[in-house]
């Protein structure tokens, strides 16, 4: 059986790491008004519904792998507060992936509204 007063508060502290995620790292701040950004011009070129999904997806994967990123970075941080060769090796790593994945929502971006932009110059 559900019991609302757990589910509440995992709600709860869940709230409160994205808040405080959301507040000390400035690449989330960064890739949250870049995601809002994109939501904005989905809604100016009224793109399609697999579109709208596709972007939703993907802002919210970059969106993922940054909080990941910072997990792992303290969870690392914690055990062996760069001490160890291992330490850099994998802030490093987690980092490219965030920046993977970064790279691929921009080109997934360009595909969806490359044909909005050249659609909306020809109209002027």
């Amino acid at each position: 059986m559900i019991k609302i007063t757990r589910l509440c508060k995992s709600f709860i502290y869940a709230w409160r790491g994205l808040r405080k995620v959301f507040k000390e790292e400035q690449n989330l701040r960064i890739q949250a008004v870049v995601g809002l950004v994109a939501f904005i011009l989905a809604w100016f070129f009224q793109v399609s519904r697999w579109e709208w999904i596709v972007l939703v997806l993907i802002v919210m994967i970059v969106i993922i792998m940054e909080l990941a990123n910072s997990v792992v970075e303290r969870i690392v941080d914690a055990l062996k507060p760069r001490i160890h060769i291992y330490v850099k090796e994998i802030k490093d790593i987690m980092a490219a992936s965030v920046l993977v994945s970064s790279i691929i929502a921009f080109i997934v971006g360009c595909i969806i509204f490359w044909p909005h932009l050249i659609n909306s110059l020809g109209q002027f």
